[in-house]
C-alpha cells in the first residue's frame, strides 16, 4: 500500500483515478488488527489504488474530509467521492470488502 507524503500528492490521486484511501495511525490497535487482510484486498480490488493516510501526520486532511475515528475508509474517482466507511469501530474482512463492492462505479 503506498503511504500519502503530502496534500499536494492526496488532490493529484483523487482527481485521477480510482483511488481508496485508508485512514489509520501506528499508535490505533483496531487499525493493526486489519494490516494482516489488506494485502488480499488489495489483490482482490486491482481496480483500486489503496492508499495509507497517517491521521496524526494529515489531521488537517480529516478535519476537512470529517474523518474523526479510525480506520477508516473513502473512495475516490476522478475527482468524486464514491463512498465512504468512516467510523471508530473495528472492521472486519467482510465489511470492508462489502464497502468496496457498494462503491459507485
Amino acid at each position: 500500500m503506498k503511504k500519502l507524503e503530502s496534500m499536494e500528492q492526496f488532490e493529484q490521486l483523487k482527481d485521477n483515478g480510482k483511488h481508496i484511501f485508508m485512514f489509520s495511525a501506528d499508535w490505533c490497535p483496531d487499525c493493526r488488527i486489519i494490516e494482516p487482510i489488506l494485502p488480499e484486498i488489495e489483490a482482490k480490488y486491482q481496480e483500486y489504488t489503496f492508499i495509507y493516510v497517517d491521521r496524526d501526520q494529515f489531521i488537517d486532511l480529516c478535519i476537512q474530509l470529517e474523518v474523526f475515528g479510525i480506520p477508516s475508509f473513502i473512495g475516490f474517482k476522478d475527482g468524486q467521492e464514491t463512498g465512504r466507511f468512516v467510523s471508530k469501530d473495528r472492521k472486519t474482512q467482510e465489511e470492508i470488502e462489502n464497502f468496496i463492492d457498494g462503491l459507485s462505479k
